[in-house]
């Protein structure tokens, strides 16, 4: 069936009323994926290897739910947009009361440390994720052709990086309680922008474009209800895995190689800035370059981007700070093109599946899911090998007491490992684009 084409350019009050509850999402995805293993392993004096466990086992089961919140949102977008938004506001306050609490744990036994540990980041990891899946689905009903999907993406993706930047920088200046009283404010901010669209249907129902060959297959409630059936979900989801994996070491190693493998752990809310104001300054460009290679072959522009930067860490060592500083900037504009194709494709996926206005919760259930594994593997495998290689973190202010292999070992886990992961996704990609030519449609 046909439908109207949308205009060439998503109102900028739309985009901005939709991408806006981004930002505060970043509040919480940077601090636990990033900021909460340091801050256990330093200032709680958790073990390496029983942390890296309990962030295994507690991301493991969150991930294992985000296929249920998947289901849940196709339910409450069904009833409408009303009760998709109270549903966000909701489990906003959740997120809000269990940020704050997660970094106070008691004081005590390693034991009673870790449990707190698993009850406060289970629970704000679940409200994150129902809030989470719901904004993107909100997102990706709207459909589209492939630059527009990639602007919708770039809009979310634009305010995530804001988001992050400012995380980066707020704790050394407010510390993490005032983070988590920002956090509140523009939870608030980001559910008045959804708000909006409630109140303005002419801006929230935006006209659908074809998203593949022209056309889109009627509703079909069996590739609805089955993502794992679409042969092009499976091979999407299996190169943003392997991507996201490469991603997601360094993210959880960062403090630690810059603390005892650099030795500038004063550094580390400058290379944070630089690093994610370079993916805020490259990301209008990866959305432009889309319009002249597509979506799929402007992705593995930006894997090849990231790939060159990475090959230089595993070199560095103690007073490379501002070399350090150079790489950040080269991946940050890498990272633009991570964050905004590979949900513009997810889009355009689930529309061909005839999955569009009533299946998206289900794909991105699943895609929460892997967002969740990659993270959990990163944590859960990194942190114990590295543990096992002798390295051990040293505490803040004081220089680590390593000996050189543990200090290599980390230095290849920072760089090396993601390097090769890197070159598995984006051959893996450049295979499943020729079986779905439609990827490197630019229009």
């Amino acid at each position: 069936m046909s439908t109207p084409h949308a205009p060439a350019a998503l109102p900028w009050r739309t985009g901005l009323a939709y991408g806006a509850l981004a930002l505060p999402l970043a509040f919480v995805s940077l601090p636990l994926y990033v900021t909460l293993p340091h801050h256990y392993a330093t200032k709680a004096g958790t073990p390496l290897a029983a942390l890296g466990m309990v962030l295994l086992a507690t991301r493991g089961l969150d991930a294992v739910v985000d296929p249920a919140l998947g289901r849940w949102a196709d339910h409450l977008f069904q009833r409408g947009l009303r009760p998709a938004w109270q549903a966000a506001a909701g489990g906003a306050l959740a997120l809000a009361l269990a940020f704050a609490a997660l970094w106070h744990p008691p004081r005590g036994p390693a034991s009673g440390t870790l449990a707190w540990l698993g009850l406060t980041l289970l629970a704000c990891t679940l409200a994150y994720s129902g809030v989470a899946i719901l904004h993107q689905a909100w997102g990706t009903r709207w459909g589209g052709a492939p630059a527009w999907r990639a602007q919708v993406s770039a809009w979310r993706e634009g305010a995530t990086l804001l988001g992050v930047v400012l995380a980066s920088a707020l704790p050394a200046w407010l510390g993490l309680d005032g983070t988590s009283a920002v956090l509140a404010v523009a939870l608030g901010a980001g559910l008045l922008g959804l708000g909006w669209l409630v109140r303005r249907p002419g801006a929230a129902a935006l006209p659908t474009v074809p998203a593949e060959h022209g056309t889109l297959q009627a509703p079909s409630r069996t590739t609805a209800a089955s993502p794992w059936r679409d042969a092009a979900f499976r091979r999407l989801l299996a190169v943003f895995m392997l991507n996201g994996v490469a991603s997601a070491i360094p993210a959880t190693l960062l403090p630690f190689f810059v603390a005892d493998r650099l030795q500038a752990a004063g550094l580390q809310p400058l290379l944070l800035l630089i690093y994610f104001g370079a993916a805020a300054l490259g990301l209008p460009l990866w959305v432009r370059a889309v319009r002249r290679w597509g979506l799929s072959p402007t992705w593995r522009a930006g894997m090849a981007a990231s790939m060159v930067a990475f090959a230089c860490t595993p070199a560095l060592g103690a007073g490379d700070g501002p070399f350090f500083a150079v790489i950040c900037l080269a991946s940050g504009l890498a990272l633009g093109a991570d964050l905004a194709l590979p949900g513009a494709l997810l889009t355009g996926v689930i529309h061909q599946a005839g999955a569009g206005q009533q299946g998206e919760g289900r794909y991105l259930g699943w895609w929460a899911c892997a967002t969740k594994l990659n993270l959990a593997l990163a944590a859960g495998l990194a942190l114990p090998l590295l543990a096992a290689a002798g390295y051990q973190p040293g505490a803040p202010g004081v220089p680590a007491a390593h000996d050189a292999n543990g200090l290599q070992a980390l230095a290849w886990a920072y760089g090396g490992l993601p390097l090769l992961l890197k070159l598995a996704a984006l051959a893996l990609l450049w295979r499943a684009e020729q079986r779905h030519p439609t990827w490197r449609d630019t229009a």
